[in-house]
């Protein structure tokens, strides 16, 4: 590694004049860094590469989990409130039943669904369970007479009057080799209305009326600040689904399997991830390195950022799990590298290669039809232990009436919803999640929001000092592909002191720089007094931006549909890459000078992502200065401010930042400092000091203030 040359021109041997703010690339031409690429998309390319060892991937696996959990607005786990659930309605088929179920996954939010039971289950007995998400389509998707009789043509189906309604068909074939089965809707469908199909699942553009701090709607920079999501919403749906099978009289909680075909599919890969009751699972029609569910209630930000859905449904193993490659994007799966022999490799780690089957039903296209529902009946009788001889059959049936399968009646009035609903229950979850945090003890809070803030970031947290390396002024990072322009501003080799001033700026490294080229009078004086001060363009700062204007909008990819978790579930914001950036630089600066004390000032706009990294830098800086501005994420309005990123309000905004820090020695410029008496005792309490100020001159006192040993 070759040394970096301090971009400084000295005329004594002092550190009085300095040159124009450097340039580290010819004019026009920008950082070769990877993440100027073009953002990933839901359509790209998701291989999963095996660990080597089994350790490896349990903890690949743990770090996973979090990341599901937070991104889907799950962690912590929330309080699991009573489901007050309603069974009415009973039917009658040969073989099984049929009841309408609906249930409150949190006060005033209903679950709605139909139970599937063996027609006959003796008294006292428990039964396995079943629980069956549905994906697009809704439970009652009706193929029509000509859809059924075409699909009997080509061997997808088999019945004309029970092959018309494959959902059902599933759950009462289910039932009748004796589980209990819940089919339950998702959002937007059948009786589950009170947040519509338009909006759950056909969502397009930002609505300004559902965008403000104090009352907000799904899709909203607001929403996504909380990470919740229809995606997120739904999950809770399920593990409560869950809660409500297992705890029925007639069902064994120890031998419950989970099915989805499509968007049921994806339902069924992220519950199985992180929920340890299911023993089998069959995840149809979205396990795949290619297309990752187009549905806006399929992505949520976070969630798929540095992975894709082989690798989640991974998680599931040792476990026994199946599903099958179709005529859509799963036909790949098959292929070597493209997912199912990753995961047959996976599970070998385990011992259990068997364990799982990828079966090549190549020939039809996107399903979930009869010839894939045997091959699930199949694995289900065996893990299921409901003991019929293979191969399993499907019976037709007579198909249910609008009365023997709408929830809702007028003894069971539909709830109300729509925009008002909306609103109410974004505030509410946004309410509870608050509760809960506040209800943590001070060390519960920290670790619980610093992990959070690590999946946020994202990168790895601190990086090796392998990882990363200087020439030619470029500060690189082998792991995440980063190259970054650096200036050096360097100390009076006479005063030298031992520390080492990181300092980012709003407008990168030209921030410490006046117009005539010389140095900040601020940088300038920790120079002449023996601090070297070291600056970098951050991502999309300075030498990242063609005409050097500074960003005032993130990029977004291609998708007509105004979701953020197109962009933010595939890729890290601006905001986590600058953090990242942040971090490489304190790995550089003790890896160069490694006696030196590190100490981090982030000024300019810079604060807010000078304290998230400063938060996950652990006891490498010494000492800060946040100059903050009274900046909260709260304010932020549009998922392209580059200063967004997802999650940050719902751990605590800037105060939950600074909280992550109080072992370190803080100041705080721009806020008001009666604001943060609770929050100095805290930093006292763990060995560390905070300083806030408000007036003008506060940065002045921080810049002294740095030099006090």
């Amino acid at each position: 590694m070759k040394p970096l040359i301090a971009l400084v021109v000295f005329t004594s041997l002092t550190s009085s004049l300095f040159s124009q703010a450097p340039r580290v690339l010819p004019d026009g031409k920008l950082p070769a860094d990877a993440r100027l690429q073009d953002l990933k998309d839901l359509h790209g390319f998701f291989p999963f590469e095996v660990p080597a060892t089994l350790a490896d991937w349990e903890k690949r696996a743990a770090d996973l989990r979090r990341r599901i959990l937070v991104s889907n607005g799950l962690w912590p786990m929330p309080q699991k409130t009573p489901l007050n659930a309603v069974i009415h309605g009973k039917v009658t088929r040969p073989g099984f039943t049929v009841e309408k179920v609906y249930f409150e996954s949190v006060p005033g939010l209903f679950v709605t669904g139909l139970l599937f039971r063996p027609e006959n289950i003796p008294a006292g007995k428990q039964v396995p369970a079943v629980l069956s998400p549905h994906g697009h389509g809704g439970r009652l998707m009706d193929l029509g007479e000509k859809g059924v009789l075409k699909q009997i043509a080509e061997g997808g189906e088999k019945y004309v009057d029970s092959g018309r309604f494959p959902k059902v068909a599933r759950c009462a074939t289910l039932a009748r080799l004796g589980a209990v089965v819940f089919l339950y809707d998702m959002m937007g469908y059948a009786d589950n209305g009170q947040l519509s199909r338009e909006l759950v699942h056909g969502f397009k553009k930002q609505r300004p009326d559902f965008e403000g701090k104090e009352s907000w709607g799904l899709f909203s920079a607001q929403a996504e600040l909380r990470l919740q999501s229809a995606f997120g919403i739904q999950t809770w749906n399920s593990i409560r689904a869950l809660d409500f099978l297992e705890a029925l009289p007639d069902t064994d909680p120890k031998t419950i399997g989970v099915t989805g075909g499509s968007g049921g599919g994806t339902q069924t890969i992220i519950l199985c991830a992180i929920d340890p009751r299911p023993i089998v699972a069959f995840p149809n029609g979205m396990v795949s390195s290619s297309m990752q569910g187009g549905c806006t209630c399929e992505n949520a930000s976070l969630l798929r950022i540095g992975t894709g859905n082989v690798e989640l449904a991974a998680l599931f193993a040792p476990k026994p799990q199946g599903m099958t490659a179709a005529n859509d994007w799963t036909k790949e799966m098959l292929i070597e590298g493209k997912g199912f022999p990753e995961l047959q490799k996976l599970y070998g780690l385990y011992g259990k290669k068997d364990q799982v089957f990828c079966a090549d039903l190549t020939h039809f296209h996107h399903n979930y039809n009869y010839v894939t529902r045997e091959l699930m009946y199949n694995l289900f009788n065996k893990e299921l232990g409901l003991g019929h001889k293979e191969p399993i059959v499907e019976k037709d049936f007579k198909r249910l009436t609008s009365a023997e399968h709408l929830v809702w009646d007028a003894q069971h009035p539909a709830p109300a919803g729509g925009d008002v609903f909306e609103k109410k229950l974004m505030g509410q979850l946004a309410d509870e999640s608050d509760y809960q945090l506040a209800a943590m003890s001070a060390e519960q809070r920290r670790d619980t929001v610093k992990a959070a803030w690590q999946v946020m970031i994202g990168g790895g947290g601190m990086p090796t000092a392998g990882d990363v390396s200087v020439e030619d002024h470029l500060l690189r990072q082998k792991s995440t592909g980063s190259e970054l322009p650096l200036a050096e501003i360097a100390a009076d080799k006479k005063k030298a002191r031992g520390i080492t001033v990181i300092w980012v700026d709003g407008k990168g490294k030209s921030g410490l720089f006046k117009q005539n080229g010389r140095a900040i009078s601020e940088a300038k004086f920790l120079a002449d007094r023996g601090c070297r001060v070291l600056s970098a363009d951050l991502f999309k700062q300075g030498e990242f931006l063609a005409e050097g204007k500074k960003l005032t909008a993130s990029a977004v990819v291609k998708n007509p549909r105004e979701s953020a978790a197109y962009t933010h579930g595939y890729n890290h914001s601006v905001f986590a890459n600058r953090a990242q950036d942040i971090l490489s630089l304190i790995t550089y600066a003790k890896k160069s000078s490694p006696d030196h004390k590190i100490y981090l000032i982030g000024s300019n706009g810079a604060g807010p992502v000078a304290a998230a990294a400063l938060a996950l830098a652990g006891d490498t800086v010494d000492k800060a200065i946040i100059v903050s501005d009274e900046f909260r994420f709260a304010d932020i309005t549009s998922f392209r401010d580059p200063d967004f990123i997802p999650g940050s309000v719902k751990y605590g905004d800037l105060t939950g930042l600074l909280n992550l820090a109080t072992s370190h020695k803080v100041w705080l410029v721009g806020e008001d400092p009666s604001l943060y008496q609770a929050a100095k005792i805290e930093f006292e309490k763990s060995g560390g000091s905070l300083s806030v100020s408000s007036h003008k001159g506060g940065f002045n006192n921080a810049i002294d203030w740095l030099l006090i040993d």
